[in-house]
């Protein structure tokens, strides 16, 4: 039976170390007097860490009180959480641990956190992040029935210390959870960007709510239940992949006159407006790192794929033409490789490609397997820039980027 140690058994900590007592002995710890009689509580920090085999950590990284959300906030300077209880707590835990003892932090905190602040905390143990979803009311259920297990290691390898806390909580969880392990970073991401997710979904279903309320002869349900029941794209992982940005005759122009619809029905907000200056400012980053490999290796830049999707000629809402529009800027003319919207395709290109046309993640839904990866044959001394991230070649004359993975090797 494992040994567990429980730093900080306040809101959210006190309900997580009960849930685990049922499988292992747990001791806990916390600043303030607490009592139990699940989970042993102990008066010293050093207690809840000599001897145990895991020490979980959950103490909060609170902001400022005024950035809770019970007042506006939005014009506020923005702010990090505050880190400096944590990192007081790691180096304390640090001064009693040894090689064989496993820290385990499920504080939230912003991506990078851990690698560049808290890791560095703990030198004389293992190291997990391993951020709960759980809310206030439903702790335990939530502990115990999650949609998922997040784990952060080093470098995010499934292997050694994930697959030990992976196998810690296998006979606590009753819905049988999928395991998603990646590196800190990206642990740290999933966390905060399902919340994010939550909150954005909300913004829009609250909108349709104050649509009705100024257009009239709308009832909001009608409208959120139609989309709730749209498995194939709204609410599956369809465009969970990410890449180059929303393209098409349909998209852009709709939230461009959502825009002018929320200014019309006067809502007081704009969340189209940044949707799409999001849009923008991401192909314009797109276009900076084509930039970056082209005076790197002094190369010409091809966008492969010139209209807004494989397999048709339409140039309306095309992603690729925005992203050249800003290489342009930059002072770089893209050459586009596209054999239905220009009028010859060259049989050998030598430069910096942009991979814009992936028919496995255009067409995956309906079953499509084909990424169909070129127009035309790539020339030694190219760089390859996928943004769908699938592409591989055992030609070591040619260098190729996936474009959003920056995992360190």
């Amino acid at each position: 039976m494992k040994k567990v140690g429980f730093i900080g058994i306040g809101k959210l900590g006190m309900a997580c170390a009960e849930v685990m007592s049922a499988q292992y002995e747990v001791t806990g710890y916390d600043i303030y007097p607490k009592i139990s009689d699940r989970v042993k509580i102990v008066p010293w920090l050093s207690e809840a860490v000599v001897g145990q085999d895991i020490i979980f950590v959950a103490v909060q990284t609170p902001h400022d009180a005024k950035y809770d959300g019970s007042q506006p906030i939005a014009h506020l300077a923005n702010r990090d959480f505050d880190y400096n209880i944590v990192e007081n707590v790691l180096q304390q835990i640090n001064a009693f641990v040894c090689p064989h003892q496993m820290v385990v932090l499920i504080s939230t905190v912003l991506p990078g956190t851990v690698r560049e602040r808290l890791q560095p905390c703990i030198t004389n143990a293992r190291f997990i992040y391993n951020p709960y979803l759980i809310a206030m009311g439903s702790v335990e259920w939530d502990m115990v029935n999650p949609e998922m297990l997040i784990i952060g290691t080093e470098d995010g390898s499934l292997t050694g210390d994930a697959q030990e806390l992976i196998d810690f909580y296998q006979p606590l969880m009753q819905n049988n959870p999928r395991c998603e392990v990646g590196t800190w970073d990206e642990a740290e991401c999933i966390k905060v960007f399902y919340n994010t997710f939550i909150s954005a979904k909300i913004g829009l279903v609250n909108m349709i709510q104050d649509v009705a309320i100024r257009q009239g002869n709308i009832n909001v349900d009608v409208v959120t239940s139609a989309l709730a029941k749209s498995s194939m794209r709204i609410m599956g992982p369809k465009y969970m992949t990410a890449g180059l940005g929303d393209a098409g005759p349909c998209h852009p122009r709709d939230n461009i006159a959502l825009r002018f619809l929320a200014e019309k029905l006067d809502l007081g907000y704009d969340l189209f407006d940044a949707i799409m200056t999001a849009r923008e400012r991401q192909a314009r980053n797109m276009a900076q790192a084509l930039r970056e490999q082209a005076e790197l290796y002094n190369l010409p830049v091809y966008i492969h794929g010139k209209a807004y999707k494989p397999d048709v000629a339409y140039l309306e809402g095309s992603y690729s033409l925005l992203v050249g529009h800003y290489l342009t800027e930059m002072g770089i003319t893209p050459t586009y490789i596209d054999p239905l919207t220009e009028p010859a395709t060259p049989p050998m290109i030598r430069g910096v490609v942009l991979l814009a046309h992936n028919r496995r993640i255009t067409y995956g839904y309906a079953g499509e397997q084909n990424t169909q990866e070129f127009y035309c044959d790539i020339d030694s001394g190219s760089v390859i820039v996928d943004p769908w991230r699938q592409y591989t070649t055992t030609d070591t004359t040619v260098k190729v980027l996936h474009y959003g993975n920056t995992r360190m090797v």
